[in-house]
């Protein structure tokens, strides 16, 4: 199969869809891979590297999509690459559609086979292609959140982890899965004290027996959460539906009662967010002010960090690319039940139900 690997070209988005080694095992299965030149650099992999480990280096994006049979990326497509994604063509990358109706209609009328990692799906339920994108997210929340809590940034000019004398901030987390779970990892072991909520009890047991006595499980409920906001420091979203909108959890007329300063990082907004007020930020203007309450919704947290990020989600992407690639669609989709998951969109018609709800649309 041919197989095509883009710049990605979302705003500072930095990761790419594939890394040499992963090439390597493509090309020493027959496969023929084309990568945009430079699709590797801001990821700290050179074209040498790529030529080395197999792959054909083509200089523009429109002759990687021509020539392509699978697209393997990062981000979903944005609108100068629609018009380049061909019926029957499939697209394999996160796609989170029930967040954008402009990308589902794009890739309805495109006619290609979108398959989207967030919704590749395990028998026990677990997201396998999502689970180290939000590892990598859930610790960059903390990590954001504590630089944004500094005054010059308009935060409450408040250290996470305190220090002697000083109590520590205090860090509410919405959602007790992997994001909220490595969120609470991070900043427990900075010192903060964490409360985090979700109303899976079974996710709550097992935070309250392995997180350090700084870390309060607590039940998920609007009347809880209107408690903790009035004096949360920093408030982190972590709610995932697969394939749906996020619930929205934090209302606007709740920003009233949190104190100015007050910093939410709503790592929910691929997914169109678990607070009313989110709307999507870049690395470049991250973040902006309501009612003297800081919001930060980048809408690709793990760009920031691409080196890792890129190794992180190959590890976990290239054993379904092969498939992919030594099957083909259908009859890998038929073989791996964890993979048909991740059907969305297909020649034009939706098959994934939480999208065509989404929309009020039909679902094939």
């Amino acid at each position: 199969m041919k197989i095509g690997v883009p710049i990605e070209i979302k705003n500072n988005e930095n990761r790419v869809g594939m890394t040499p080694s992963g090439v390597f095992e493509l090309s020493k299965r027959n496969h023929s891979v084309y990568v945009q030149k430079n699709a590797g650099f801001n990821s700290g992999f050179l074209d040498e590297d790529y030529i080395e480990a197999g792959a054909t280096i083509l200089d523009t994006i429109e002759e990687v999509y021509d020539t392509a049979e699978m697209i393997v990326k990062v981000k979903e497509p944005i609108e100068p690459e629609y018009k380049l994604i061909k019926s029957n063509q499939v697209v394999f990358t996160y796609f989170h559609f029930a967040s954008s109706e402009v990308l589902t209609n794009a890739m309805i009328e495109s006619k290609a086979i979108c398959i989207a990692y967030e919704t590749v799906e395990n028998k026990d339920g677990t997201l396998p292609l999502l689970i180290p994108m939000s590892e990598v997210a859930g610790r960059m929340s903390v990590q954001q959140g504590a630089k944004y809590l500094e005054k010059p940034i308009k935060g409450r000019g408040i250290l996470l982890g305190g220090v002697p004398g000083v109590p520590p901030a205090k860090v509410l987390i919405l959602g007790a899965g992997i994001v909220g779970y490595q969120a609470a990892k991070m900043a427990s072991g900075l010192g903060a004290y964490v409360i985090i909520m979700d109303i899976n009890m079974k996710a709550l047991r097992y935070v309250s027996d392995s997180m350090p006595n700084n870390v309060i499980s607590e039940f998920s409920s609007e009347y809880n959460i209107r408690k903790h906001i009035k004096d949360a420091d920093l408030i982190i979203g972590g709610v995932l539906i697969k394939g749906a909108k996020a619930p929205k959890l934090i209302t606007r007329d709740m920003l009233k009662d949190m104190r100015p300063g007050t910093v939410m990082v709503d790592v929910a907004v691929d997914q169109g967010g678990c607070f009313e007020t989110t709307k999507p930020t870049t690395h470049q203007d991250p973040t902006y002010i309501i009612d003297e309450v800081v919001h930060y919704s980048v809408a690709n947290m793990p760009g920031a960090v691409p080196y890792t990020s890129t190794m992180a989600l190959t590890n976990v992407t290239l054993p379904y690319v092969i498939q992919l690639a030594n099957d083909g669609w259908e009859k890998a989709c038929k073989k791996n039940k964890a993979l048909s998951k991740g059907l969305n969109i297909v020649n034009g018609k939706i098959v994934y139900k939480e999208i065509a709800e989404a929309f009020e649309m039909e679902m094939s």
